[in-house]
């Protein structure tokens, strides 16, 4: 059995960790190189770090806090926020991030996942997709959550695969910051659909919840923020609790 993977999440705006309900009501959550360095040290898998304002701003993500980072930690991390074409990924690479996240720019010109994909490989490009129901539909958005598209959550999952996305993080905006679980059924479904790891992302409240989500999830990987970030959950003690549980994850 693969091991499931724990990932912290910090959303950067304007230098700060934040973190929001249903990607609204944002507040100030901490320092993100000082975080990253203290999931790292508890044991975490791997961070993601978003700039969640770069695409509305219409600027990069800063390569130099990507250097900050990598100097604190000594496990994979994935950056994203306003990723838009090849020249944007090389400096956050070479300043020691793992693999990117791209989402609005990729809703805007899917080709972008199969350039990224053959300049740095698939194993470095993440596929976020953010989506809500409406009308009984898994209805993608973009721009931090805020354009709703007309693609379907099922659809363009696939179609990021086929184009050489390494793995989907997919986030139920419906599920965001609530802390009532993850949107398992739904991912269920990306299991079955795909053959590349599926990180769980929105809804993340207590324990039990990562024991669903890769179980009647089927995730891969499971991403959280708040309940690490403010301490209602220690990582040692999650990891802990999935081994009793049955859920092989990596020990320390």
């Amino acid at each position: 059995m693969l091991t499931k993977r724990i990932v912290p999440c910090l959303d950067i705006k304007d230098g700060r960790t934040v973190k929001g309900i249903n990607f609204v009501n944002i507040r100030d959550a901490g320092d993100p190189v000082e975080l990253g360095a203290t999931y790292a040290q508890q044991g975490a898998d791997e961070l993601v770090f978003l700039d969640i304002s770069a695409t509305n701003e219409q600027r990069k993500t800063f390569a130099s806090l990507v250097k900050d980072i990598a100097r604190h930690i000594n496990i994979p991390f994935t950056v994203g926020g306003g990723i838009s074409s090849v020249a944007d990924v090389a400096p956050l690479l070479e300043a020691g991030a793992d693999k990117v996240s791209i989402n609005s720019a990729a809703v805007r010109n899917p080709n972008l996942i199969d350039e990224l994909s053959r300049a740095f490989g698939a194993q470095c490009i993440v596929l976020a997709i953010d989506a809500r129901k409406i009308d009984n539909a898994w209805t993608v958005h973009t721009h931090g959550g805020k354009n709703p598209t007309d693609k379907n959550l099922f659809s363009w999952a696939k179609e990021g695969q086929e184009r050489g996305a390494g793995e989907i993080l997919f986030t139920s905006m419906d599920h965001d910051g609530t802390k009532a679980g993850f949107a398992n059924d739904p991912l269920a479904r990306l299991h079955e659909l795909l053959q590349i790891p599926v990180i769980a992302s929105g809804g993340a409240g207590n324990m039990e919840h990562f024991t669903d989500v890769f179980t009647l999830g089927k995730a891969d990987a499971a991403l959280a923020a708040s309940i690490f970030h403010f301490g209602e959950i220690k990582i040692p003690e999650l990891k802990s609790y999935l081994h009793q549980k049955q859920i092989h994850v990596r020990m320390d």
